[in-house]
């Protein structure tokens, strides 16, 4: 924890953890299904230097996890650099995030991460068994000072100044079990771990036919999804969290807010969005500097340091 003057600017800290950045102390490997492809894939992630940030290798070529990678947001977040791609990331890069993993190289094989059991936790036991490495190169953080909202419909996403970060949540489906959930927690290491990173992706089965043959959920099953009929849910277990669905929903949003480029000091609040929203909320903090500030050991550097260009940024699906 840190403490903080009445401007919420950081000053000081009880750990180094979060002052300094992180990487892994050794290599971790996780093979599994791809769940939109159907085809067997594998991530190896290794340590990277300080201030080299997340990112992916495919086929030897580079894709940084940054917003201007993002050309895909249907049902899933994909990143496209120097002509590769790879898919289905926000679970891995939300379990990067809720661990404060600043600088991993991810080697990817084949063009989609597996989905495993469906939610980050996999990724996050095996970071965590592979152990943390501190690394001597102080941490940066984008602090929201202005609320920056998007909209489309009924749907809204928003990050607003806080002292620390925040997710406020909520979805409303039309399925008994989905309707009006909502759920609001303070994003800390350990937060993430036991509120969210369990939560596994949904859906339902009446719109698997139509997912499939549009070429996505080839992999999904009941080992990696929580699947529901009109009525109920059809995993035997059951879920992890009585409000799994929501909780879900918010691990995706850390993942994809990671593509910020930086970890967040704000409160995003969320009604009914996805990767898409999601999103084009990164977008639009990206594109207003006047929204937010670079803060570095406590010491607020402005915004050019930050070096995320617009310029290149693609146009995410629906």
């Amino acid at each position: 924890m840190c403490s903080r003057d009445s401007n919420g600017w950081l000053q000081d800290y009880e750990g180094i953890d979060v002052l300094y950045q992180k990487t892994l102390s050794k290599s971790v490997k996780l093979e599994g299904i791809g769940l939109h492809s159907g085809q067997m894939v594998r991530v190896e992630l290794h340590p990277a230097p300080a201030d080299s940030g997340v990112y992916f290798v495919v086929d030897g070529h580079v894709i940084k996890a940054a917003c201007a990678s993002v050309f895909d947001t249907t049902y899933a977040t994909s990143l496209m650099g120097n002509g590769r791609v790879v898919r289905t990331v926000e679970h891995l890069l939300a379990a990067l995030a809720g661990l404060g993993v600043d600088n991993v190289r991810i080697e990817v094989s084949g063009s989609e991460v597996p989905i495993l059991d469906g939610s980050a936790w996999p990724f996050v036991k095996a970071m965590k068994d592979a152990g943390l490495n501190l690394q001597r190169s102080p941490r940066k953080y984008l602090k929201i000072l202005k609320p920056v909202t998007v909209l489309e419909g009924d749907k809204s996403a928003s990050l607003l100044p806080s002292p620390e970060p925040r997710i406020t949540y909520r979805i409303d489906f039309a399925h008994p079990l989905l309707s009006d959930q909502h759920f609001s927690l303070g994003l800390e290491q350990e937060s993430f771990e036991h509120e969210l990173c369990q939560a596994r992706t949904f859906g339902f089965l009446r719109d698997v036919e139509m997912l499939q043959k549009a070429g996505l959920a080839q992999g999904g099953s009941l080992d990696n999804a929580v699947v529901m009929d009109d009525e109920r849910i059809l995993n035997e277990e059951g879920l992890r969290y009585p409000d799994e669905f929501v909780r879900h929903k918010m691990m995706d949003a850390v993942g994809d807010l990671s593509l910020l480029g930086l970890p967040f000091i704000g409160h995003l609040v969320a009604d009914k969005s996805g990767h898409k929203l999601n999103h084009r909320l990164v977008r639009e903090v990206l594109s207003r500097p006047d929204s937010w500030i670079l803060v570095e050991g406590g010491i607020a550097v402005g915004d050019a340091a930050l070096g995320l260009g617009m310029a290149t940024v693609g146009a995410a699906g629906e």
